[in-house]
């Protein structure tokens, strides 16, 4: 049975990308006569809004689609921690008090997820008693530990995990109100919900690369994955709650049909200034 899931962060409303993120992982699942999951993933600190959780349902059910609610990942916290213990057991994790702007100020290269930390704290750790710090992977000891992995992307095919180019990423992070990063939290929901298609964006294509490889340390099943393009305006950027993209919610109460908007999706009718990207990047 094929079982999919829609995670949105309530830290804002939902937007055409989100719609059409949502819809292809619906479909997807109901293809293969399967399962769709909605989790919220709400571990965001004092930038998630839980009122705005009912809105997502609202909005789904305004698209015509149905779903099953699973826990959302304010309920999960423990396991988290229980996960990010047991990678500090292995030695595979350092700590961090590096700020973006340390990190930036060393000219870092650049990656497909951004900035490649430069490894200062790899070799020079600070004291997580004596302050506050963040957790980072080892990235090229865990690749060692592991050896060889491959996924599956169902549009590209079988991929050679390659995790060293995006760096010693964060798995814990420095704000305890946001204890556990999306690398490490979305991994184990995953596999927690029992979801065998992760479909999702082309921007995170390269972060599976770090979920495969966090996989097979912590022993977890591999889904397969669908990356779908993402929805862009005409300056080539992806929508974002930060730029203020149309939500859906004020579509909705301006009296917008969602079903119509829901089938314009699916057939690749955009509203104007809109198109699909088809970058890997």
């Amino acid at each position: 049975m094929i079982v999919t899931r829609f995670a949105p962060s309530p830290n804002g409303s939902l937007h055409l990308g989100h719609a059409y993120s949502a819809i292809t992982a619906h479909d997807c699942a109901r293809m293969g006569d399967g399962r769709f999951l909605l989790r919220i993933e709400d571990i965001d600190g004092s930038r998630s809004r839980s009122e705005l959780a009912d809105e997502f349902r609202a909005d789904l059910q305004w698209l015509g689609l149905s779903w099953e609610d699973v826990p959302p990942q304010s309920t999960r916290l423990a396991r988290y921690s229980e996960a990010a213990e047991r990678l500090k057991a292995t030695g595979l994790l350092y700590p961090c008090n590096c700020t973006r702007a340390d990190i930036m100020a060393t000219d870092p290269e650049m990656g497909p997820l951004g900035p490649i930390y430069p490894g200062h704290c790899r070799h020079n750790p600070p004291d997580p008693t004596r302050q506050k710090v963040a957790w980072r992977m080892d990235v090229a000891a865990a690749m060692e530990a592991v050896g060889p992995l491959t996924w599956i992307d169902e549009r590209f095919g079988e991929q050679r995990m390659s995790a060293d180019l995006m760096g010693d990423v964060v798995l814990v992070r420095k704000d305890c109100d946001t204890p556990s990063s999306y690398h490490l939290s979305a991994t184990l929901d995953d596999a927690a919900d029992g979801v065998t298609l992760v479909t999702r964006g082309m921007d995170l294509f390269m972060a599976t690369h770090i979920h495969r490889l966090l996989q097979a340390l912590l022993g977890l099943p591999s889904p397969h994955w669908y990356h779908h393009d993402l929805l862009v305006d005409d300056d080539g950027r992806k929508l974002a709650k930060r730029r203020g993209s149309p939500s859906l919610v004020d579509r909705r109460l301006a009296g917008q049909d969602g079903l119509i908007l829901a089938a314009d999706l699916r057939a690749g009718t955009f509203p104007a200034g809109l198109v699909l990207s088809h970058s890997l990047e």
